[in-house]
């Protein structure tokens, strides 16, 4: 039996209130290794098996108290989920689990590479914004797509094989960067087409 179903059966006989373990950590609650290289289908199917159990709907019948825990349940499934989910939040996640900060808001420090790469993105989205370049805005937009894809591959070699704490807090803040760009460059687009 796989932890998953393990957990599952368990689960399926017990009340809300034997459910909760809202101190469990998001990859145990889903029988998964804490990694940042996760299997998003068992991610997905483990988030279905949960979501299927616990969601409020099942416990209408029940006391106000067991409402309520079958929804702090389902609510923890869900935040779970949407963590393991998003390569960016997964690795600070796996960072906070390490007793590690990445920093967002105290850590400014960036290699020189780093800062100058991130002036030269936000130089070329503000001409082809400027000129409403829509075919330059796809090109940023496909150039960050591949940078993001490589730094991801960089974090789980440095959280799953060589447990760089400090490169992988590194890498979570340059995705955050990467992340807001795309957002920028998302933002730009929609604005085109309307």
């Amino acid at each position: 039996t796989t932890p998953t179903s393990a957990t599952a059966a368990a689960a399926a006989r017990a009340s809300p209130s034997e459910m909760i373990d809202l101190k469990q950590d998001y990859f145990a609650l889903f029988g998964l290794v804490p990694a940042f290289s996760i299997d998003m289908e068992r991610l997905e199917q483990a988030y279905i098996d949960i979501q299927a159990r616990v969601h409020p709907d099942r416990f209408a019948h029940l006391s106000d108290t067991e409402k309520r825990l079958s929804m702090q349940w389902a609510t923890h499934a869900n935040e779970a989920f949407r963590t393991l989910k998003s390569p960016l939040t997964r690795g600070h996640y796996l960072l906070e689990l390490r007793g590690v900060d990445p920093g967002f808001d105290t850590n400014t420090a960036m290699a020189p590479d780093f800062l100058m790469e991130q002036m030269e993105w936000r130089e070329a989205l503000g001409e082809a914004t400027d000129a409403a370049d829509e075919d330059a805005l796809d090109e940023l937009s496909r150039r960050l797509r591949q940078g993001t894809r490589a730094l991801e591959a960089e974090l789980a070699r440095q959280l799953d094989e060589t447990a760089d704490l400090e490169g992988a807090a590194d890498s979570v803040r340059r995705m955050k960067f990467l992340e807001k760009l795309q957002h920028e460059i998302n933002d730009a687009l929609t604005a085109l087409e309307s």
